[in-house]
């Protein structure tokens, strides 16, 4: 197996999301690489005071440090809700390392949260008998997620729990670079009922093939309804000024007082706001253009050893999903999470508005992924 950069770009971006457990898709990483894992410290304490927009940032936020400290450079990364998981190769740990040091150190001082941090060596994994394998899906043109299967991202994080492998938090005081960080639009209503988490693992020794059935019978359910679910409008997400994510887009600005850097955000989205509102072509930029790659890139469903999706679903669709699922459940293939809520909310990291690979993170506005991990959580203690 080839490491480096080399090794993820290699891999053949899949469009169809159907083809998902496809396990051809899916190529082992070099064994000299390591994963990143890092989730919120009672997430769902979190989410009860209603901070569904911090835990998100948080999340967020592990994704848009990593990949700025290491300039750019591709590597395959998902995006939990109240967490994040990611791989890097050898080359790259120390710096991921001292991203995920900082973060955890930002996420308390500035979201007051507590963040855990872990840094997962892929040997370690297999020495488990557990493996790591990842895809990639191209929800749109413009780029693609990566997806994760093997049971390896599931160990490191139940490791990085126990304590395992930890991250140090950095000193006080240290920022991460989370350039492109940002939340300016607002939440999105649903528009066909209601807005579904969905959270689906395997259950303690189900057999594969039956919970990958599974996985295809909801994908399939899915895909039948408009647009597959998603839950960012056609015309984009709705925009305002100010934003209510205003303060938060300023603690990610490195240097001077806090409410400097909130005027300056202030100005800036301002004139955002203007230059989208009106439809104003300015240099390279086509809001146009723009506002359709932020729906085309939206990503709302994944794979990382379990099926994560946040849809715009009718009730009858719901029903559907709960009904396989809990007959699913019943026949000790899987445990699952859903949670309902009246809209989703959207993260964005745009390292540049005049490129099209920009990531826009979509979860419950009101609970999200959090909460559907809290169902499956109970269910998971039922069982046992």
């Amino acid at each position: 197996m080839t490491s480096g950069e080399s090794f993820y770009g290699g891999i053949p971006v899949f469009r169809g999301f159907t083809s998902l457990m496809d396990p051809a898709l899916y190529a082992p990483l070099p064994d000299d690489w390591s994963i990143g894992v890092a989730d919120i410290v009672d997430s769902t304490k979190a989410i009860a005071a209603q901070r569904y927009k911090a835990v998100n940032m948080a999340g967020a936020a592990v994704i848009a440090a990593v990949t700025n400290a290491l300039e750019g450079r591709e590597f395959p990364f998902v995006f939990g809700g109240d967490g994040a998981s990611f791989a890097v190769a050898p080359q790259d740990i120390a710096a991921a390392h001292e991203a995920l040091a900082a973060t955890a150190t930002w996420v308390r001082e500035d979201l007051d949260l507590g963040m855990r941090v872990a840094l997962v060596p892929v040997s370690a994994i297999r020495a488990q008998g557990l493996d790591v394998r990842v895809a990639r899906f191209g929800p749109s043109a413009n780029m693609s997620y990566a997806m994760f299967s093997g049971g390896g991202l599931a160990w490191a994080d139940a490791a990085m729990k126990r304590g395992e492998f930890a991250v140090a938090e950095a000193p006080a005081g240290t920022q991460p670079d989370l350039s492109g960080l940002s939340c300016r639009f607002e939440v999105m209503p649903a528009s066909r009922g209601l807005i579904l988490s969905v959270l689906v693992m395997p259950a303690r020794g189900a057999d594969p093939h039956l919970f990958r059935k599974v996985i295809e019978d909801v994908i399939h359910l899915v895909e039948r309804s408009p647009d597959g679910g998603r839950p960012v409008p056609p015309q984009g997400p709705p925009l305002t000024w100010p934003s209510r994510g205003l303060d938060y887009e300023a603690r990610t600005r490195r240097g001077g007082p806090l409410l400097a850097r909130r005027a300056s955000v202030l100005v800036y989205t301002l004139f955002v706001y203007l230059i989208v509102r009106f439809d104003l072509k300015v240099g390279g930029f086509v809001p146009n253009v723009y506002r359709r790659q932020v729906v085309e890139n939206s990503d709302f469903r994944k794979y990382d050893d379990g099926l994560r999706m946040i849809l715009d679903c009718t009730p009858e669709l719901e029903r559907a999903i709960s009904d396989r699922l809990a007959a699913a459940a019943r026949d000790g293939i899987v445990r699952y999470g859903l949670y309902q809520q009246d809209a989703a909310m959207m993260t964005c990291f745009t390292p540049s508005a005049l490129r099209s690979d920009h990531v826009h993170f979509i979860d419950g506005a009101r609970g999200g992924y959090a909460s559907a991990a809290t169902a499956l959580k109970a269910m998971v203690a039922s069982a046992s």
